[in-house]
C-alpha cells in the first residue's frame, strides 16, 4: 500500500478540501515519484445490452480502482455500443465529447407506436402498413438536414427541475420544449421484412433516435417505434476500436495501447509553447499575453490553442479574448 506523507498531502491541498491547478500538477509529479499509477485519458468501452451507462462507470471504477471516471452520453439499458469513459484528468473533456456528433444503427418498426417510443413501452396504437419501399426511402431521406424534434416523455431532460421520465412513470404528460437537431446522414441499410428496416444515422448532439423513428412512422401515416439501437461512433471513437468490460478487466495492467490521451482529442488545434518566465501563469490558469508564448503567431488569435509547458507537456486549452487582448483559459488539463 502506498502511503502519502502529511507534508505531501498538505502541499497538494488535499487536507483543505480543494485542489488548485498548481496543486494538481504537483500531486501528479509526486505521485509518479512514489509509484502511484495515474490514469488520465479516454477508454472506448462497448456497452452491452442490459447495463445502464452508470453501471458501466461503476464497474470500470471497480476494475481500475479509479474513482474519477465519467461517461460522455447516456445509452439506454437496451441499447448497446460505443460509450467513451473519461478517466482522471480526462473527466474535464466530458463536455467536449458530449457535444460531439454521433452515429447509430437503429431498427425502425412500422405500424406500432409505444409509450416510450421504443420496444420497452406499452403499445398505444397499431395501424396497417401500406407504404412501399420507395415511399419509405423518400420519407427517410426527407429527414436529412435540420429539423425540429420534440423529446420523448421517457427521457432525462428536466422540465421545471423534474426529469421527464419521473413524470412519465406517474402517468403525467407535460409539454416538452422542442429543439432543432441536425441529421447529417440517414440511410436504410437493411430491409428486414415488410414492417421492419434498419437505418444508419449520423446526427448532432441531443438527437433522440427513438423520436426520429417515431417521426418517420408519423410521416408514413402508420406510426412506428424503435426496435434495437447500436451506437457505432462518438466523435473519433468507433465501434471497431471499442473494448468490453471483460477485456478491460483482462488488460487493466497494460492499458497503454487502449487509452487515448487528452491531447489527442484536440490535435486539430495549434500548439503554443509557454516561455520559462510565464510558466507559473500557465500552471495557475492565468491570462496569457502574446509575449508569454515562445512561438506566437497571429493565427493563434482565431482558434483554440493547446498550450504546453517548457517540458513540451500539454497543459491547457486557451482562447483569445478580443476585449481584453489576451488569451484566457478555456480548460485546464494535466496529462502526466
Amino acid at each position: 500500500m502506498i502511503v502519502i506523507s502529511v507534508e505531501m498531502a498538505t502541499l497538494c491541498g488535499l487536507l483543505h478540501g480543494h485542489i488548485t491547478a498548481e496543486y494538481e500538477r504537483l500531486y501528479m509529479i509526486e505521485s509518479e515519484k512514489v509509484g502511484i499509477r495515474m490514469l488520465n485519458g479516454i477508454i472506448n468501452i462497448y456497452k452491452k445490452k442490459g447495463f445502464t451507462s452508470h453501471d458501466v462507470v461503476a464497474k470500470a471504477r471497480g476494475i481500475l480502482r479509479e474513482r474519477k471516471i465519467g461517461h460522455t452520453g447516456t445509452l439506454d439499458p437496451d441499447a448497446e455500443g460505443v460509450l467513451p469513459l473519461c478517466i482522471g484528468m480526462a473527466t474535464k473533456v466530458v463536455p467536449y465529447l458530449s457535444d460531439a456528433n454521433k452515429c447509430y444503427e437503429a431498427e425502425v418498426v412500422l405500424g406500432t407506436t409505444t409509450t416510450t417510443e421504443d420496444a420497452t413501452g406499452e403499445v398505444l396504437e397499431r395501424k396497417e402498413v401500406t407504404a412501399t419501399k420507395e415511399r419509405i426511402t423518400e420519407v427517410v431521406d426527407s429527414f436529412i438536414g435540420s429539423y425540429i424534434q420534440t423529446p420523448p416523455m421517457y427521457s432525462a431532460i428536466k422540465v421545471n427541475g423534474v426529469r421527464l421520465y419521473e413524470l412519465a412513470r406517474k402517468g403525467i404528460v407535460v409539454e416538452r420544449p422542442s429543439r432543432e437537431v441536425t441529421i447529417y446522414g440517414c440511410d436504410i441499410i437493411e430491409w428486414i421484412d415488410e414492417k421492419r428496416f434498419k437505418i444508419r444515422v449520423s446526427c448532432s448532439k441531443g438527437t433522440y433516435i427513438r423520436t426520429l423513428c417515431t417521426d418517420i412512422g408519423r410521416q408514413l401515416g402508420c406510426g412506428a417505434h424503435m426496435g434495437t439501437l447500436l451506437r457505432i461512433q462518438v466523435g473519433q471513437f468507433k465501434l471497431e476500436d471499442s473494448m468490453t468490460l471483460e477485456q478491460l478487466e483482462a488488460y487493466k495492467d497494460n492499458l497503454e495501447h487502449y487509452i487515448v490521451g487528452i491531447e489527442e482529442l484536440f490535435a486539430m488545434y495549434p500548439i503554443a509553447h509557454i516561455t520559462k518566465m510565464s510558466e507559473k501563469l500557465l500552471f495557475n490558469g492565468n491570462a496569457l499575453r502574446k509575449r508569454d508564448i515562445e512561438n506566437f503567431n497571429d493565427s493563434f488569435m482565431t482558434t483554440l490553442i493547446r498550450v504546453a509547458d517548457t517540458s513540451n507537456r500539454f497543459v491547457a486549452l486557451y482562447k483569445w479574448d478580443l476585449d481584453k487582448s489576451c488569451f484566457k483559459v478555456e480548460r485546464m488539463f494535466y496529462n502526466a
